[in-house]
């Protein structure tokens, strides 16, 4: 049946032999799929994740704290396979009902405190520990609004675009051109917003730059989805130079590789649970 003749049906139904990436783990319903632990570390933060671009938000600012000496913010980061469904075990529910990564438990508390959804961790992290966010209440907000702006359009970007651009089985021209319109409209924005600041939310490097940087910064420089030539990337010039600049931050070169299990094996860290696993790259752990 063509897409032209495609007429919904008046109960959905799931489609099991539904093709394309990802498709063998999605299921209409939530809950735990089967038993297992989760693992548990030595340092007062344990992250469960993978180095996806929701991922390294995370770890990008656990990076940046660490580099402030900010010791209480030691990790440990467990790698979630989430294409194994690891997110669906029921120690990984106990943490994040959603099965999305990452999630995050800080042990420092009594009990633990569970925090999930990556925009509420890196919230949590920047009050917790009194960096990344300004105190003022105007620079605040404004931190906020790009913060919370990312949280609901990095979905048309990553599932929107990037699936049907990059993963779908087939491609269907009226998706592929609605969520590029879409995707160019947000690069816009942020081109427009960066031709003003230096930073995402102003003139300071904060959790907002921290949150899109994952996403928008890979996008053009060519990082996600084979898409900067298709993008146009190369137009967004204050999109560029901020991606450039905050490609540049040790910790962020550090955190966007932690629990990541592709690319090159010097980009790739699977776990880490101490600084001096970065010294270790898999590269290294392969040849023994």
């Amino acid at each position: 049946m063509s897409n032209n003749d495609y007429q919904p049906a008046k109960v959905w139904t799931e489609n099991k032999n539904a093709g394309g990436t990802w498709s063998s783990i999605n299921r209409p319903t939530a809950g735990a799929r089967h038993e297992a632990a989760l693992p548990v570390g030595k340092h007062p933060l344990q992250l469960y994740s993978m180095g996806t671009p929701n991922g390294q938000k995370v770890t990008i600012l656990l990076e940046e704290l660490l580099a402030l000496n900010v010791n209480d913010a030691e990790y440990d980061a467990h790698l979630i396979r989430i294409s194994d469904s690891e997110q669906f075990s029921s120690g990984f529910v106990e943490v994040n009902p959603n099965s999305k990564i990452p999630a995050l438990l800080d042990t420092s508390t009594t009990p633990a405190t569970r925090v999930f959804e990556s925009g509420a961790i890196l919230l949590y992290l920047a009050e917790k520990y009194g960096h990344f966010l300004p105190k003022d209440p105007a620079a605040r907000t404004e931190t906020l609004n790009w913060l919370f702006w990312l949280q609901g359009s990095a979905p048309y970007l990553g599932g929107g675009f990037g699936h049907f651009y990059n993963y779908a089985p087939v491609k269907i021209e009226y998706a592929i051109d609605r969520f590029t319109m879409e995707a160019k409209r947000q690069l816009d924005l942020l081109d427009r917003q960066l031709a003003e600041n230096r930073y995402i939310a102003g003139e300071d490097y904060t959790i907002a730059d921290i949150a899109i940087w994952p996403w928008y910064g890979a996008l053009v420089q060519g990082q996600l989805y084979n898409a900067a030539e298709f993008l146009d990337a190369g137009s967004y010039k204050n999109l560029q130079r901020w991606a450039n600049e905050i490609a540049q931050r040790p910790a962020v070169q550090r955190g966007r590789i932690v629990n990541r299990t592709w690319g090159e094996p010097a980009e790739q860290l699977h776990e880490r649970h101490d600084a001096s696993d970065f010294e270790l790259r898999t590269e290294d752990k392969l040849a023994k």
